[in-house]
């Protein structure tokens, strides 16, 4: 079953800044791709420590080998994510993989050879390509363009056709093209899109028939089948004909039905059967308050399985007949679960916020769980791993805002610790503990306090909480960490005095806006990957991106919204900013352009403030090479001991 990745891309061409460190302050441990402008030298102490953190590692389950013979998983073994193949519960881990640019990909359905499809970017610009991975040829093969941007989509149950989409027609609109994932130049295009974004979720069994999703925002989806051969679209209806959110989608075994999740029968994404024939809806989750968050349908036996997200923890349970069982798991988040062929074991991911991620399976006739991985962590003692407490507060309105609070040991009326407040991206994301190295040196090497608070917008709580933030309300979300910084003054451990708030993407924004609107109870802020400016932003970015950005953020093209913007902008209120300020950023950002950063520091420093700079031309969205991400990792710890007075 295909899960749609909604990203937003922008073609810029841009120069990293000319002014960068004095010539007698060149950091020997910078990468050649970074330039910081302002950044003292990192001392060789802080890389030391860091070190045991930084090679901390993960395996995330990528799904069962055709051949019945182990899993596939994706970890970290030098600069970038690759994957890896492990035969045995415990057992080594092969790498398969070996590109300088971090791979995704899986095995293809019934390919006893192990032959895999592997999907990169360059340079972090999104720009994502297809390939063969011929495990018998020892060969790669490049199925796509090698220009537009191509993401994977549903592939059918016998390994012989797949669906791409590809914006290679004119760069804005993502069609839909059928593929043989076994020859190059085979995409033929089967369904083109005009200004909506439409995916291929799955097949139905004959494989005549193709599950369409069409993404509108977080709060509007809509779906639709496809006949293969007349390229005809029937649209289907959500119950009442509502507007409504879609998560997943898939067929039922026979093809007569579909199993969706969708919040068009009241706050959350409930699991229900939707009848092809009659056009009924079964509801079978009704007494879980709580998102459906993933769901697999084993194609064979017919057998559902599918995860709650409660309060950002995961619960997995089985279909018995239409009654969901819970199943026996650690506490913990679940993704990427699989069955195994027999359908007889669930493959997943489990994430707990004092462990690494590792791969599990699960009998489903015993309920046994088994480990097949162990992350290495570094030599640290997993035991000191810091686990957090739900928390919550109210905000500004008197709404509950729910938060998680890493409490450092120590922490006291007679030791009060400073605050680093952490701020999810998105908006339309959750916060969710899973396990985060640099959380863990905040908390056990400095001594800080760590709070990641789920502000209104955030998603998991209901759409009612989602759309809180929307359009003009997009500051009432900055009023929740005014809120916040309430709460922390009222803890007798924490110093208020020494706060400072970190965030990337949509959090960068967030980092920006509390410092324009907190700066005297704010010590600093770090900004990664951040939106400076709605208007330049929604000007700027893709235009295959603009209109799913605007359903959330509001439309800057309507001169009332516009002034919105214009008012609350950080770019708009850079003369406001006061405290300490970090802003890093990759020059290939497809998502937030490298502008974004350019321009907030300009004006901050226009203004006589200093501004630590960090730069990658290498990197996108965020820093996913080892070497850059180890360095931006300890200009942010200096930073923080500077600011918040650790030693």
């Amino acid at each position: 079953m295909y899960r749609p990745i909604i990203l937003c891309a922008v073609a810029v061409s841009l120069l990293l800044p000319t002014r960068v460190l004095a010539e007698e302050e060149v950091d020997s441990r910078r990468p050649a791709a970074i330039a910081a402008q302002e950044v003292p030298v990192v001392p060789e102490e802080i890389f030391e420590r860091l070190n045991q953190y930084s090679n901390i590692r993960s395996a995330r389950f990528q799904g069962w080998a055709p051949d019945g013979n182990g899993i596939l998983v994706s970890t970290r073994f030098s600069n970038s994510a690759q994957l890896h193949r492990v035969y045995t519960p415990g057992g080594r881990r092969e790498q398969v993989t070996f590109f300088e640019e971090p791979v995704r990909g899986g095995f293809i359905p019934k390919a006893e050879d192990g032959s895999m499809l592997l999907s990169m970017s360059a340079g972090g610009n999104e720009n994502y390509q297809v390939y063969l991975f011929d495990r018998s040829a020892f060969t790669t093969q490049l199925l796509t363009d090698g220009e537009s941007r191509n993401s994977m989509g549903a592939i059918r149950a016998d390994g012989k056709q797949m669906i791409i989409s590809s914006n290679k027609r004119n760069g804005r609109d993502t069609d839909l093209y059928i593929a043989d994932p076994r020859k190059p130049d085979s995409m033929k295009m089967i369904f083109a899109t005009k200004g909506e974004y439409w995916y291929a979720a799955d097949w139905s069994r004959d494989a005549k028939t193709l599950l369409l999703g069409r993404y509108v925002s977080i709060n509007e989806s809509y779906f639709a089948l496809l006949d293969v051969t007349t390229q005809q679209r029937t649209n289907l209806a959500l119950p009442g004909g509502k507007t409504a959110s879609i998560g997943d989608l898939s067929f039922s075994p026979n093809s007569k039905s579909i199993y969706i999740t969708t919040d068009a029968r009241d706050e959350f994404n409930r699991l229900a059967r939707y009848d092809i024939a009659t056009k009924e809806y079964q509801w079978l989750t009704e007494g879980i308050d709580w998102n459906v968050s993933d769901l697999e349908i084993h194609s064979e036996s017919g057998r559902v399985a599918f995860a709650v997200n409660e309060d950002g923890a995961s619960r997995l349970y089985l279909l018995d007949g239409d009654t969901p069982r819970p199943l026996p798991l650690p506490l913990g988040i679940i993704s990427s679960i699989e069955f195994s062929l027999d359908g007889e074991h669930l493959g997943f991911t489990l994430s707990r916020p004092d462990a690494p991620s590792d791969s599990y399976s699960l009998s489903l006739a015993d309920d046994k769980l088994t480990r097949w991985t162990f992350s290495e962590v570094g030599g640290l003692n997993p035991e000191t791993f810091a686990a957090p407490q739900r928390i919550q507060f109210k905000s500004f309105d008197e709404r509950t805002i729910p938060a998680y609070y890493y409490k450092p040991n120590g922490a006291s009326p007679t030791n009060k610790v400073p605050v680093v407040i952490s701020i999810h991206g998105g908006p339309e994301s959750q916060y969710r503990p899973y396990f985060s190295s640099s959380s863990q040196y905040y908390v056990n090497d400095l001594g800080l306090a760590v709070i990641a608070p789920n502000v209104r917008g955030s998603a998991g709580y209901g759409k009612t909480y989602l759309k809180l933030d929307n359009a003009e309300r997009r500051e009432d979300s900055v009023k929740d960490i005014g809120a916040l910084l309430d709460w922390i003054a009222e803890q007798p451990e924490l110093d208020e005095s020494r706060v400072a708030v970190v965030g990337g993407s949509y959090g960068g924004y967030m980092v920006l806006a509390s410092l324009v609107h907190f700066g005297d109870r704010l010590k600093a802020g770090i900004d990664i990957v951040g939106i400076a400016s709605f208007t330049t932003f929604l000007e700027n970015t893709a235009p295959y991106r603009q209109d799913l950005r605007r359903a959330e953020y509001g439309d800057e093209r309507d001169p009332t919204m516009r002034a919105v913007f214009d008012r609350i902008n950080p770019t708009s209120n850079a003369d406001k900013i006061r405290s300490a300020l970090m802003v890093a950023h990759g020059v290939n950002d497809p998502r937030v352009p490298f502008s974004e950063a350019q321009q907030i520091a300009d004006k901050v420093r226009a203004r006589d403030r200093s501004v630590w700079t960090v730069y990658a031309d290498n990197e996108g969205h965020g820093f996913g090479k080892k070497d850059n991400a180890d360095y931006v990792r300890a200009v942010q710890v200096m930073f923080l001991k500077q600011h918040l007075g650790v030693k």
